[in-house]
């Protein structure tokens, strides 16, 4: 696979927005652009990620969660992300929490190391957006 099938499988992979691929494939195009940085805006855009700063505790990821499109619609008890004010901490939970329901956390690599770039992918997904991040060369992870 050529790196722009594998940028348009990553798209897919992450989220659904008709918009997310075409804003990829320009950053491809341009000779400035950076394909990762269209990536994540076009996530943030389609309302499919959540940006959290490192002193941010378990309410600002609980409610970062339940405004995504994926969680909504599984509706998640995330009680237990709360109660903790420890971010890494809320994540794994969280994390667990949406494995129950068919779902898990990634994160994305990120410029600021004091930002945690998070998305939901069904759990079927996981191995392929892996996969596909690591052909491209980019750190995508299960959030832990």
């Amino acid at each position: 696979m050529d790196d722009e099938a594998l940028w348009e499988r990553l798209c897919g992979l992450l989220d659904d927005d008709e918009l997310l691929w075409p804003s990829v494939q320009a950053a491809l195009e341009d000779p400035e652009g950076d394909p990762w940085d269209a990536l994540l805006t076009g996530l943030d855009d389609a309302g499919a990620l959540a940006s959290l700063e490192a002193e941010d505790t378990g309410m600002e990821l609980a409610d970062a969660l339940a405004q995504l499109p994926r969680v909504f619609r599984l509706q998640p008890d995330l009680g237990a992300v709360n109660d903790t004010d420890d971010l890494a901490d809320a994540i794994r939970e969280a994390d667990r929490v949406l494995a129950e329901h068919g779902a898990r956390l990634l994160s994305l690599e990120s410029e600021d190391d004091g930002v945690h770039e998070l998305v939901v992918v069904p759990d079927e997904a996981v191995g392929p957006v892996l996969e596909t991040a690591e052909a491209l060369e980019r750190r995508i992870a299960i959030a832990d």
